[in-house]
């Protein structure tokens, strides 16, 4: 039986397919959350890269590869095994055995040392060989992107607590404005300048701004919640957190271009590639497999008639030589084996190319986004800074007397609008930057 010419009928995205740029990837701090300069930040990032459910699935996968790497190394080495027998056996009479053991039950007794070593002509052992070693090695990769994942998990849900809070900030402030500005209004509708439509306007106005402190305590509350599973700790955990102290303008060095080096700094991308690497030797594996199988045997030991001479000199046997098996027919099980390789290193090459595409995606959002929050958070800052004028203006004219109260409330809420505005671009400017360090590799050193 001869092995059918097969091979995979896809091909690998490469570096010039996909637009990547002239220049490498800045180095990453090993640690690039401390730059954000909050304790409790680094506290959360360290116990979820230590406790994490899903990190901890992620190592118990890369042992389970490392045993079966161990076992595929054995099928290349020789297998020693002691065996030893004893049974009651009556002897036919007219057979080979002689008196007095013709016609007779007697123990039968044997002990031998079996050596069996495959030698691998062919390439099978090494391909499992191989395919073993690369999956082990995707499986390295897969806990080093799990690493990546899961401190920017945290980072993102991190950055939200800190809005939350800033929003609630905003909300409170609001809240005490309004009741100044009802205050002032119930003054001036005892002093004749306003009547009771006034005053509902304002009364309405206070709980409008307790809406939206309950609304960013309940963000708050979220973000808890899904910070403290993502550091392998339960509720009892809530009530230990604090306020945010994180330094939101924090920069990392990012490029400022899809850069050159990006398929090889991913883990996720790397890990696709050792896929493959997988399923080619799966492949050769298969193919090798239509070709003889060569083993040397050995064996020594003793045999006799009789377990009192069962380790007598003259009772010893040995012998040797090579045992091979040749495929003839097998109903096509081996074919379909091969094809069956074939198509998974297909599916493996469509993995990664998909993968490489969705890097790129990735890299590319980030950095459009990075840039548009740049350009937005100017907008927002002048715009923020406008309204307060015109805000503290209205309040001066209101209690002057010299503009109602629906200028107020239009110029507070213009406030209000702006202020939140301003805490979500400098938010999304951060979470912008830290997603962009963790789409070309953040702080992982890919293997040599």
């Amino acid at each position: 039986m001869f092995p059918p010419q097969s091979a995979p009928q896809l091909e690998l995205l490469k570096a010039d397919d996909i637009g990547l740029g002239a220049q490498a990837a800045p180095q990453i701090d090993a640690r690039w959350w401390h730059q954000y300069g909050d304790r409790q930040f680094d506290e959360l990032i360290e116990s979820a890269l230590a406790r994490n459910p899903t990190l901890q699935e992620a190592l118990a996968r890369v042992g389970v590869a490392r045993a079966q790497v161990q076992a595929a190394a054995a099928g290349r080495r020789p297998e020693v095994n002691l065996q030893g027998e004893a049974e009651r056996q009556r002897f036919p009479e007219r057979f080979i055995y002689p008196p007095p053991y013709g016609g007779g039950s007697y123990w039968q007794g044997a002990v031998f040392a079996n050596l069996s070593w495959e030698l691998d002509f062919w390439g099978h052992q090494a391909a499992l060989l191989d395919n073993a070693q690369s999956s082990a090695a995707a499986a390295v990769l897969d806990a080093s992107a799990a690493r990546l994942a899961i401190a920017g998990s945290v980072a993102q849900t991190y950055l939200e607590l800190n809005r939350a809070y800033a929003l609630a900030e905003i909300a409170t402030q609001s809240a005490e404005q309004r009741r100044q500005i009802l205050e002032i209004t119930r003054k001036r509708i005892a002093a004749g300048l306003d009547t009771n439509v006034e005053l509902r306007e304002a009364e309405a106005a206070v709980p409008q701004a307790e809406l939206a402190k309950l609304q960013a305590a309940a963000a708050a509350d979220l973000a808890i919640h899904r910070l403290a599973a993502l550091a392998g700790k339960g509720a009892q955990a809530y009530r230990l957190f604090q306020k945010p102290t994180l330094d939101v303008a924090a920069s990392f060095a990012v490029p400022e271009e899809l850069p050159l080096d990006l398929l090889g700094r991913r883990p996720d991308v790397l890990a696709v590639r050792a896929r493959i690497a997988a399923a080619t030797a799966r492949r050769h594996a298969a193919r090798a497999a239509f070709f003889p199988n060569i083993n040397l045997q050995a064996f020594a030991g003793f045999q006799a008639i009789g377990l009192d001479n069962l380790l007598q000199a003259a009772d010893r046997t040995y012998g040797a030589g090579p045992a091979i098996s040749l495929p003839l027919f097998d109903s096509l099980r081996r074919k379909s084996a091969l094809y069956s390789a074939v198509a998974s290193e297909d599916a493996a090459i469509a993995t990664y190319n998909d993968t490489v595409l969705r890097a790129v995606q990735q890299v590319a959002d980030q950095l459009s986004l990075v840039r548009s929050a740049a350009k937005q958070l100017e907008q927002a800052r002048a715009t923020l800074a406008a309204t307060e004028a015109a805000y503290r203006l209205a309040q001066r004219r209101y209690q002057a007397g010299l503009a109602n109260y629906l200028s107020v409330l239009i110029t507070e809420t213009q406030v209000l609008s702006a202020r939140t505005s301003y805490v979500e671009v400098v938010h999304a400017q951060a979470i912008a930057r830290m997603t962009l360090l963790l789409a070309v590799g953040g702080s992982f050193s890919p293997p040599a």
